[in-house]
């Protein structure tokens, strides 16, 4: 490694390359076309970015180029390319769609040596001259099983018979797809695959819980997750439309949300993502195209609020916790059936899903549960001092008493004067 590389590469906590990184780094630095296979999180970024960059040369136009297939994914990436680069004084541009293009164009007459984007921008870029790749000399596809699919695996292949004819080329993912086995045949070059998803044990431990819900009560289970103790989470959804539902619900309900989707501003998706990282908010709630391959640091928790429709979705949901090392949790949402069909879909995955239930304001499994449930149980009941119970016609008696004493008036008594016989012998006297 670079000497100045592997001072960085110390400063930033590292004391070893990952697996991923240790196997991919001596094919990629002697030109090899790989395939690199590996667990989110397991540092597949650096795995590319600390070998290519090392064959950049500084002031020589556009020589790398990282593709990506989300705006989120293409920023995130620009920002840990970019603090490489910039220890050997290499210049980085994102060139991300949703973005302003005039901008984008003015640091580009810069020249940069390296640039991250989306396809869609980059081929509109150089298709307009404005993206020169006439000196490319390595290209990425990262998240590779997301961008060959339909429309993105032929801008993808269009933007790079803009480089020269010999082009190392790298494609990382940590699923596995069809197409991955017809590389030589889409883009002409022999590939050396190097996968270590059962060898890597980079990933942190992770509970799978099954939380039982109906679809009318999953907003109020949101809603109690969101009061546990230091809990914030992705929330994965299908729809758009059932997002901004949710959100409105929640919001009513007093709990602090954002939404992550594709249809907002580069802005507001930004935003969003920032206020997660800085726990303004409790719960980001996003589709699996906005939330590809997002790196959010020590994020405790991902919900399914929607179940995913294949294994391969609920791997990358789920990588986005327990990432490098760190504890995690996912909750899975669904009814009876639901479930019941989400653990044949992930029958032959090693995931260990359990039971989960919310208890007195926290998330435990069945065990637990049922040791909590039974603790009640076994309490002795308080003894209740006896109270004499009166008879039906005692009972009535006692209440024609109560109220004759508070109808019947208390009667003044006269007092009895005696008169004195001197006035008596007047009065008579008078009289006669």
């Amino acid at each position: 490694m670079n000497p100045k590389l592997e001072t960085f590469f110390k400063e930033q906590g590292f004391t070893k390359l990952s697996p991923i990184q240790e196997k991919t780094y001596p094919l990629l630095s002697t030109g090899h076309n790989i395939l690199g296979l590996a667990p989110t999180g397991s540092g597949k970024t650096l795995a590319y970015t600390i070998p290519l960059i090392e064959q950049v040369t500084g002031g020589a136009g556009t020589q790398l180029m990282i593709v990506a297939p989300s705006q989120e994914l293409a920023a995130q990436l620009t920002d840990v390319v970019r603090k490489w680069a910039k220890v050997l004084e290499l210049k980085t541009v994102a060139l991300i769609g949703g973005a302003n293009v005039r901008r984008q164009i003015e640091k580009l007459k810069k020249h940069p040596e390296i640039v991250v984007g989306t396809p869609g921008r980059m081929l509109e870029l150089t298709e307009a001259k404005k993206l020169k790749l006439h000196k490319l000399r390595a290209v990425v596809l990262d998240e590779t099983d997301e961008l060959l699919t339909d429309e993105t695996l032929v801008s993808c292949r269009e933007l790079i018979s803009h480089g020269p004819a010999r082009v190392q080329l790298s494609f990382f993912s940590a699923t596995k797809t069809v197409i991955m086995n017809e590389l030589p045949r889409w883009f002409g070059v022999e590939v050396k695959e190097v996968d270590v998803r059962s060898s890597d044990r980079t990933q942190g431990q992770v509970t799978h819980y099954l939380l039982e819900t109906p679809v009318r009560k999953r907003v109020d289970t949101l809603r109690k997750l969101a009061h546990l103790n230091d809990f914030y989470a992705l929330v994965f959804f299908k729809q758009v439309a059932t997002i901004q539902a949710a959100a409105e619900k929640l919001h009513y309900l007093g709990v602090k949300a954002a939404v992550l989707d594709g249809q907002q501003r580069q802005v507001q998706r930004e935003q969003a993502l920032r206020d997660l990282r800085q726990r303004k908010v409790s719960l980001l709630l996003t589709t699996d195209v906005a939330a590809r391959g997002l790196d959010i640091e020590q994020l405790p928790a991902v919900v399914n609020f929607d179940l995913p429709k294949d294994a391969n979705t609920y791997i990358h949901r789920v990588g986005r916790t327990g990432r490098m090392g760190a504890t995690g949790t996912v909750i899975n949402l669904g009814n009876e059936h639901d479930l019941r069909h989400f653990k044949q879909l992930l029958a032959h995955e090693n995931y260990t899903l359990c039971e989960g239930y919310l208890y007195k304001g926290k998330l435990v499994d069945e065990e637990k549960f049922a040791a909590a449930k039974q603790a009640v149980t076994d309490q002795p009941e308080k003894s209740k001092p006896k109270v004499k119970k009166k008879t039906k016609n005692k009972y009535k008696a006692d209440l024609f008493k109560k109220k004759e004493s508070v109808q019947a008036p208390k009667k003044h008594k006269k007092k009895k004067r005696k008169r004195q016989q001197l006035n008596k012998g007047k009065h008579d006297k008078k009289k006669n």
